[in-house]
C-alpha cells in the first residue's frame, strides 16, 4: 500500500518531537527513556494516539490503530467495574460506560440552605432578620440585601474608609467586617442621620462649607467626624492631644482624627472646617 517499511507504529522522536516519543513506549524502535507525558500517563491521550498512528504509518496500518485505541476500551471496562459496585450488575450495558449519578434534588437544596446564618441586624432603628452567607461583610449586607448604599464601597480593604458605619456607635470599616459577627447589634449608616429635608447639624455643615467635591467619600467622612464627636465628648485622647484628660476640638485634632478617611479630590481643609462648624453648633 505504499506505507513506510519498519515496525508498526514506530513513531520516533524526530518525526513528532521529543514530547511524543512516550506515545507507544513498548513499541520497537522507540526510545524508552523518554518518559510518557502526564496527560498519556492519566489514560486521556487516545486523541493524541490515533492522530500519531496515522502520521507514523500513512493511514495504512490498522494494527497501530488498533493498540493505540486499547486505553480507551481499559477505561470502559473501568467504568464498568465502578458502575456494578456503586449501582449493581444491572446498570451495565453498551451505553452506560460512563456512571450517570441520580441527584437528589432535595438534599441539595437542605445542604444550600445550610451555608446560610440567619442574623439579625438592627440598622436605623428597624429590626431586619437575613438569610446571609457567612462570607458576606457588613458593607454588602446593608448595600446588596437591605439596598441601603449611602455607604460606598471604595477599596474593599479597610484602606478609604469610604464604607465607615457605626456599630454600637463606635466606627468601623464595614468592608472589613461579616456581618455574622454583628447579630443583634445596632448599626447606624448615612441613612440613619437625617434626611434630604432635614440634614443633621454635619451634613449641613459639609453643604455649607462645601466639604467635598466628587461626594463619594462624604457619607464616611460624615459617619467618621459623628463618632469623632463622641470620642471628643468622652475624653479620649489622641495621637496629638496635649492633654490625655481634655482632648479639645482643635485643627490637628480633627485631622489626627479623620485620617482614616481619605478623600481623593484632597477636599481636607474644607472637610476639617464643616466638622469645626458642626462642632460649634453641637456645642
Amino acid at each position: 500500500m505504499g506505507g513506510p517499511s519498519g515496525p508498526p507504529f514506530s513513531v520516533s522522536a524526530r518525526r513528532l518531537g521529543a514530547g511524543t516519543a512516550g506515545v507507544n513506549a513498548h513499541a520497537p524502535g522507540t526510545d524508552r527513556g523518554v518518559p510518557s507525558p502526564p496527560l498519556e500517563r492519566a489514560g486521556q491521550a487516545v486523541p493524541v494516539r490515533l492522530a500519531a498512528a496515522l502520521v507514523a504509518n500513512d493511514f495504512t496500518r490498522p494494527a497501530a490503530l488498533h493498540r493505540a485505541a486499547r486505553p480507551r476500551r481499559a477505561e470502559e471496562k473501568f467504568w464498568n467495574r465502578q458502575r456494578v459496585a456503586w449501582f449493581g450488575p444491572d446498570t451495565v450495558g453498551p451505553d452506560t460506560a460512563r456512571p450517570q449519578l441520580a441527584l437528589d434534588l432535595s438534599s441539595l437544596n437542605a445542604r444550600h440552605e445550610e451555608r446560610f446564618l440567619m442574623t439579625k441586624l438592627t440598622v436605623n432603628g428597624q429590626s431586619h432578620t437575613l438569610a446571609l452567607d457567612p462570607r458576606t461583610t457588613l458593607l454588602d449586607a446593608l448595600r446588596d440585601h437591605l439596598d441601603l448604599t449611602g455607604t460606598k464601597k471604595g477599596c474593599d480593604h479597610g484602606q478609604c474608609g469610604a464604607c465607615t458605619v457605626l456599630v454600637n456607635g463606635t466606627r468601623v470599616n464595614s468592608c472589613l467586617c461579616l456581618a455574622a459577627m454583628h447579630d443583634e447589634d445596632e448599626i447606624t449608616t448615612i441613612e440613619g442621620l437625617g434626611s434630604p429635608d432635614s440634614l443633621n447639624a454635619l451634613q449641613a455643615a459639609f453643604v455649607e462649607k462645601d466639604g467635598y467635591q466628587c461626594g463619594y467619600c462624604t457619607p464616611g467622612q460624615i459617619m467618621s467626624a459623628t463618632a469623632l464627636f463622641d470620642e471628643l465628648k468622652a475624653g479620649h485622647p489622641s495621637y496629638v492631644s496635649p492633654d490625655l484628660d481634655h482632648a479639645e476640638m482643635t485643627d490637628a485634632e480633627i485631622a489626627e482624627r479623620m485620617s482614616g478617611n481619605l478623600c481623593r479630590c484632597s477636599a481636607y481643609p474644607l472637610i476639617r472646617e464643616a466638622i469645626a462648624m458642626a462642632a460649634e453648633v453641637k456645642s
